[in-house]
């Protein structure tokens, strides 16, 4: 079972939690599926900083990888 603050989780954070895993994604590619400008629905931001996907690698931003945090993984694994 997941920790109390995983499983409080939203239904977005688990979908792009879900979406990260599905396959290898850039940051580039995750900005232009989930950057939005409506400031109630930062669901990128609120993944990033509870610790459920991070941004790694070097050369250009948008070239650089986002993979899951083992946090991310325990989401999933507590929705499967």
């Amino acid at each position: 079972m997941a920790p109390a603050h995983i499983a409080g989780m939203g239904a977005l954070t688990l979908q792009l939690v879900t979406w990260v895993s599905d396959r290898p994604r850039t940051y580039g590619e995750v900005m232009e599926a989930w950057t939005t400008t409506c400031p109630k629905m930062p669901i990128w931001e609120d993944a990033v900083s509870d610790g459920l996907v991070r941004v790694h690698g070097e050369g250009r931003m948008r070239e650089r990888a986002v993979t899951l945090t083992p946090r991310g993984r325990a989401l999933l694994d507590g929705h499967s």
